[in-house]
């Protein structure tokens, strides 16, 4: 069938006329024209040709004509007009000299973005784990008390069991009473019972006295028993007791679904009598490098063009950081077949898919429309308003009879914009995904340590965040201070090392004459995500 093709008419007055840079990350997407199928609303700055393949059925190709003498073109970004889903045929991609010269994925605002990964990441299912193999995970139902805590009256200190009343003066002893005994003495008027901290409160008894407070009157076997005691204090009813469900009452609400399973949530499962507990069983992620370019690290001599693929190992690293299986997926050379093999072996392993590499404008660039083309996914973004990482992409994979929804997060392949997207994008979807209240990670204000430049697109700059230490003085700052790792370019992954959090920076304001909006001076208070211990 005939291909028509529509060239964008350029003025040539538009020598300022601002291009969305792409960023060097990784090969990236060779596509054809995008095939907005069956969309008839086009915008005025928009030429259509419809040419009917064999097949039967139209393909629309879009090609923008752009005035860049206006103001607007400045602005202008390649959006399909319905904003939906864009599909790339894996067919056309052999046609290198007809790619698109243009990405033909919408910029989404960064809070678009991560909604969305948000919206489509949801809670898997509930199993019951032992309470021994719980820890680190998501707690799927409120927890409520079998039984009170204490179960019995129980002595706080090592002392007395007295009759309050009964004040001070020498009493008979009667016991003892220790920690674990069911007390079969009972205390009467003129009597006092020697107990352990921790022991029931024998019959009787109504308060306890610490034994700093008494002294020894009188004793038999060689010291092995006491036979009278003097108590030197007074004290009120109750005094030094716990009573009955004191910690935990019977019935009460211990623990709400959401929370996560640490030491001090255990011991009080375990406490009230949990053995088993309800949990949401933790997401299975699979990482995935893609580029021909790629070997082993462990290989020695490199051949010509090739670097060791470092992504993988850290990617693997960062998710079982966050408390996730993951599974080595190896790496994928450049092929539309090597892809479909590996991705589709890996969808019945994995619940989610991180790959790296293989999105941006490269003519290798295939994994967005295999994603979609062969495994039906629904692309929900490909690029970002973000730096780094622009060319991030989502893709939901739709339920099948054997196999429940996936999600594919194939992030930039350079290095340091891999890493940075994990914390951003496919992180709060596992979170979400185990159950977690809260999936965003915690974000803190910081005082810069230093004059940060600010770019066209909000920025996340790996940092150091250290906690305020106190002056000579007495005085300290109210804000932890922070620093950035040095160059931030986005194959440094020197910047990624020992940095506990990101720099979220604002986009500069574009007022054009260079002023303050350009630069964030030092002592300025900005967000910083923690993605690390302080």
């Amino acid at each position: 069938h005939h291909h028509h093709h529509h060239h964008r008419h350029h003025d040539s007055a538009a020598s300022n006329h601002q291009h969305h840079h792409h960023e060097s990350h990784g090969r990236a997407v060779a596509s054809s024209a995008s095939h907005c199928h069956g969309d008839r609303h086009h915008s005025s700055s928009t030429s259509t040709t419809v040419s009917t393949s064999s097949h039967g059925h139209h393909h629309h190709h879009y090609h923008g004509h752009h005035d860049h003498g206006t103001k607007s073109s400045s602005h202008h970004q390649h959006v399909c007009p319905h904003r939906a889903p864009v599909t790339t045929a894996v067919k056309d991609v052999e046609k290198v000299a007809r790619r698109q010269r243009s990405s033909p994925y919408p910029m989404i605002p960064m809070t678009e973005a991560v909604s969305t990964v948000l919206d489509k990441a949801s809670r898997l299912a509930t199993v019951s784990l032992p309470l021994s193999e719980a820890q680190g995970f998501v707690l799927a139902s409120d927890v409520f008390a079998r039984d009170a805590l204490p179960p019995f009256p129980a002595s706080v200190k090592d002392g007395y069991a007295v009759i309050a009343s009964d004040g001070k003066g020498e009493r008979k002893v009667v016991g003892p009473v220790t920690a674990g005994d069911s007390p079969g003495v009972r205390v009467g008027s003129g009597e006092v019972a020697r107990i352990s901290t921790g022991a029931c409160l024998p019959a009787g008894a109504d308060a306890v006295v610490q034994v700093e407070d008494t002294e020894l009157v009188e004793d038999a076997d060689d010291g092995r028993v006491e036979l009278v005691v003097r108590i030197n204090s007074t004290v009120t009813l109750g005094h030094d007791v716990r009573p009955v469900g004191f910690d935990i009452k019977k019935g009460e609400h211990v623990l709400e679904a959401g929370c996560v399973l640490g030491a001090a949530e255990l011991g009080l499962l375990a406490s009230i009598g949990v053995a088993q507990v309800d949990v949401v069983r933790k997401p299975i992620v699979g990482v995935l490098s893609t580029g021909n370019e790629l070997c082993e690290p462990c290989t020695d001599t490199l051949p010509g063009g090739h670097i060791r693929d470092s992504n993988r190992t850290m990617l693997l690293a960062a998710v079982r950081d966050s408390g996730f299986t993951a599974l080595d997926l190896g790496i994928a050379v450049d092929t539309p077949d090597a892809l479909k093999e590996v991705i589709r072996s890996a969808l019945d392993k994995v619940d989610v898919l991180v790959t790296s590499g293989g999105v941006s404008m490269g003519e290798k660039d295939l994994l967005k429309s295999v994603l979609t083309d062969t495994f039906g996914g629904t692309l929900h973004f490909g690029r970002v308003h973000m730096k780094p990482g622009k060319p991030t992409t989502f893709v939901s994979i739709p339920a099948t009879e054997s196999c429940s929804e996936k999600l594919v997060f194939a992030l930039p392949g350079n290095p340091v914009s891999a890493l940075v997207t994990y914390y951003l994008f496919p992180l709060p979807a596992l979170r979400k995904m185990t159950g977690m209240a809260d999936p965003r990670l915690p974000s803190i204000p910081v005082k810069l340590a230093h004059d940060v430049r600010l770019d066209p697109r909000p920025e996340y700059q790996r940092c150091i965040v250290q906690l305020p230490s106190m002056a000579a003085d007495g005085s300290s700052s109210p804000y932890p201070e922070v620093s950035t790792t040095g160059s931030q370019c986005s194959s440094r992954l020197l910047s990624m090392r020992s940095a506990n959090a990101l720099l979220c920076l604002p986009p500069r304001g574009d007022d054009g004459d260079g002023s303050s909006s350009q630069v964030l001076s030092a002592g300025s208070i900005v967000q910083a995500m923690l993605i690390g211990t302080l």
